[in-house]
């Protein structure tokens, strides 16, 4: 049992790392008009409401982490928003069906947007950027919508992922009883 849930974390520290690593480096030369999506926010969230409140703020506090690191002028801002966002798509596990893809597309797009939402607020507007049409209409929006084209790539290899650990731990389960 052990070792089952030692190859969860395995698993999931290698598609956050893999979604950072492809964020950063990929991403970025497939941007369209500046925007990029926001694949650590599709992961975190996915994690939240397919395991949970608990894995989704773990996923999420460590892919904050990482943006952190990497763009943040303050450690720990992207990964409290993260936290967040991963609790609250876990709040929904109860609601989420594996066949159904619109829960999920609209758990993405409003975590994005809330996600864009609380950048604005907590970045720009308390440095007394005032433009927030502007910045609703030229990143907010777009970046929702580019992420949830990517959703729809990513999503189901996530699902794949999950469906086989879950299977995996069954057997693995049903070995003991």
């Amino acid at each position: 049992m052990k070792m089952i849930k030692t190859r969860r974390i395995v698993v999931t520290a290698v598609i956050v790392l893999a979604t950072y690593i492809l964020q950063c480096s990929v991403f970025p030369a497939l941007a369209v008009a500046n925007i990029k999506p926001n694949l650590m926010l599709v992961v975190t969230a996915s994690f939240g409401f397919m395991r949970g409140p608990r894995e989704g703020m773990l996923v999420g506090f460590a892919s904050g982490l990482l943006i952190d690191i990497q763009y943040g002028d303050m450690i720990g801002f992207y990964a409290l928003i993260y936290l967040l966002a991963g609790y609250i798509n876990g709040m929904f596990e109860q609601m989420y069906f594996d066949e159904d893809i619109k829960l999920p597309l609209f758990l993405i797009a409003g975590s994005d947007f809330i996600y864009g939402i609380a950048v604005y607020f907590l970045m720009f507007l308390l440095r007394s950027d005032f433009d927030f049409l502007y910045y609703l209409n030229r990143i907010i929006i777009p970046e929702a919508i580019y992420t949830i084209v990517i959703t729809l790539v990513l999503y189901p290899l996530l699902l794949y992922i999950n469906h086989r650990l879950e299977a995996e731990e069954k057997r693995s389960a049903s070995k003991f009883v």
